[in-house]
């Protein structure tokens, strides 16, 4: 009996912990060029739903998303309120509309930041232990 209740107790911690890191997993990152040095939720997901292109400081941006993965799926899922196949269907419905065109997509951290690093306003995610040399990492409030 004892032991099921450590176990139980161990497991809750754990999920209790988990999702307080969830945030910890990715980092939001951006060109130099962006004055800002942190970013409301509000902010971003705005800028990543188009609905947005300027940060509340006026820095102008351009959204840069990864093709999949685990952090993809976690900075739609903690951020967007989107699933990978509803955030393509959105998109394709902006563009089909004119009023944007498809967000630059890139298959790794690495692409990531090397491209948010030459691109003046790219503002991106990348996981937690990826390499930011070269770019910005915005707080997110």
């Amino acid at each position: 009996m004892k032991h099921s209740q450590f176990f139980l107790v161990a497991c809750l911690m754990g999920i209790f912990a988990a999702s307080s890191l969830a945030g910890a997993d990715l980092k939001v990152i951006a060109n130099s060029s962006v004055g800002a040095s942190s970013v409301s939720v509000d902010d971003l997901k705005g800028v990543f739903l188009a609905t947005k292109s300027s940060l509340s400081d006026g820095s102008h941006v351009e959204p840069v998303l990864e093709k999949g993965g685990a952090t993809h799926e976690a900075f739609l899922k903690e951020y967007i309120g989107k699933t990978d196949t509803a955030l393509q269907t959105y998109y394709r419905s902006l563009v089909f509309t004119g009023k944007a065109s498809m967000p630059k997509q890139l298959a790794s951290d690495a692409e990531v930041v090397a491209y948010v690093a030459k691109t003046k306003g790219a503002i991106a995610y990348v996981s937690a232990g990826a390499s930011t040399e070269g770019v910005k990492t915005l707080d997110v409030k």
